[in-house]
């Protein structure tokens, strides 16, 4: 991670001309990667780089290096985990064979991040930032490019709302590091192919749903047990759906843009199974979702799930460009713990944190959102809990997705995804039909538009 800051660090500079500081980042980055396949193509390009004097390719070869680097940590941390759980990781399948692709745009897509590069996080202005528009316009229509389209679309934004470099107070060198060197490698040949998928047939047993939401998107992703009909070992999955959103639609009303895109959001609101029969699936463990494949099943409890099917479930293998330490998010059932509440945290909230088996582990309250029943409260209150464990600035951290607790001395469990597929609940039922309400307004305006 030392290497990785100090190559983010000559990147905020840029590396047109470098500096001392700069050369020794880039030399640094080379030193780490040395006795790899990797060694002499980056150390060429570090000396190139020092220089001034970096072709694309060149930047390429840094990039690799980069997410090498982070690569080896999340299979460091992986394995560890793996360690704790005491599961089984599945094997990584080589990506298809890539569709052919238009050269000319993953050179131009190059061409612009070297030149970011050169100009670096100060040195960014509207002009340089612009020239990520004409090829992103290009792209967008080609499915085998609209990945790397789309990382380009939204990299480019958050430059542009960035600009000018030069008066930045705080740069994010870390994450703008990750979206260049990304973008980087999505931009050779291949570096893009679809991974392979298989089916699955069998029962689904949802954990939980990890609820993401900006001002105009929403994502849902549902993580759960599947047991394979042909009776071999159970194995992690993820369903998710994704749409774009008003930034009017706030809270549950959310669930009514995403609901009619997944049956399985009823289904984890009702606490159901789901049978699958020939369901695309891809080797990291992600369902391509088609309602045609699925259909209701029986009662299923998360936490009978969790304690009784997760410890004997394969975990997933992750696509080489996905071993990065924030892509580590791993289902755990926690129980029998102890709660830290520390007051005023540095977000200016309450701090928890779970002890177990004597070992501390910060829970990231922030992650709940507010359109479900689960509140940072019920989690302190808390006597077992279903999660995510993820590796956050340096440290394990927890989101919960439910938890066991005592209400009026009544056991009760409660869902961050309850009202996925509906609910009685007042405030739920307030915001779905505020969201009702802009969504309608919104599609009249779009419709005069289209008429005039």
């Amino acid at each position: 991670m030392t290497a990785v800051d100090a190559f983010d660090r000559a990147l905020v500079a840029g590396l047109l001309r470098p500096q001392p500081a700069q050369v020794a980042g880039l030399t640094e980055l080379a030193h780490s990667v040395a006795g790899t396949p990797l060694a002499s193509r980056v150390s060429e390009a570090a000396e190139k780089a020092a220089s001034g004097v970096a072709s694309a390719d060149h930047f390429v070869a840094l990039a690799a290096a980069r997410t090498a680097l982070l690569g080896s940590v999340h299979d460091a941390l992986a394995g560890r985990l793996d360690e704790v759980t005491e599961r089984t990781r599945g094997e990584v399948t080589p990506p298809a064979p890539a569709e052919r692709q238009a050269a000319n745009l993953l050179a131009a897509a190059r061409s612009w991040l070297s030149d970011l590069a050169r100009a670096g996080w100060q040195g960014i202005d509207h002009e340089v930032v612009s020239g990520a528009a004409q090829v992103v316009s290009a792209m967008l229509p080609d499915p085998a490019l609209r990945r790397l389209a789309t990382l380009l679309d939204g990299f480019s934004a958050e430059l542009a709302a960035s600009c000018p470099g030069a008066t930045l107070e705080r740069i994010p060198a870390r994450r703008w590091g990750d979206l260049w060197s990304r973008a980087m490698l999505l931009t050779l040949p291949g570096a893009a192919a679809a991974p392979p998928t298989g089916t699955a047939t069998g029962r689904l047993l949802p954990l939980g749903v990890d609820l993401q939401e900006h001002a105009t998107s929403a994502q849902a992703q549902v993580h759960a047990v599947f047991e394979p009909a042909d009776g071999t070992a159970p194995r992690l999955v993820r369903a998710c759906v994704s749409v774009p959103k008003p930034d009017t639609v706030v809270g549950a009303g959310v669930w009514q843009l995403l609901r009619p895109h997944m049956s399985l959001l009823a289904a984890v609101s009702e606490g159901r199974s789901m049978g699958l029969t020939g369901m695309p699936v891809t080797a990291e463990g992600d369902l391509v979702w088609s309602d045609e494949h699925a259909r209701p099943g029986e009662p299923a409890d998360a936490f009978v799930t969790a304690r009784v099917a997760l410890p004997t479930a394969t975990d997933t293998a992750t696509a080489p460009l996905d071993r990065h330490p924030a892509r580590i998010a791993l289902p755990v059932f926690l129980e029998g713990y102890t709660i830290e509440k520390n007051e005023g945290n540095a977000n200016g909230g309450n701090a928890l944190t779970f002890t177990v088996a004597g070992q501390p582990l910060a829970v990231d309250t922030d992650r709940i959102p507010a359109a479900g029943p689960l509140t940072p409260e019920a989690v302190a209150g808390s006597s077992a809990c279903i999660g995510l464990l993820r590796w956050d600035a340096g440290r394990y951290r927890v989101q919960p997705l439910a938890v066991e607790t005592t209400v009026r001395k009544k056991a009760l469990a409660i869902h961050a995804g309850a009202w996925a597929g509906g609910t009685t609940d007042k405030a739920a039922v307030k915001a779905e039909k505020a969201a009702t309400d802009a969504v309608t307004v919104l599609r009249e305006r779009a419709g005069r538009l289209l008429r005039k």
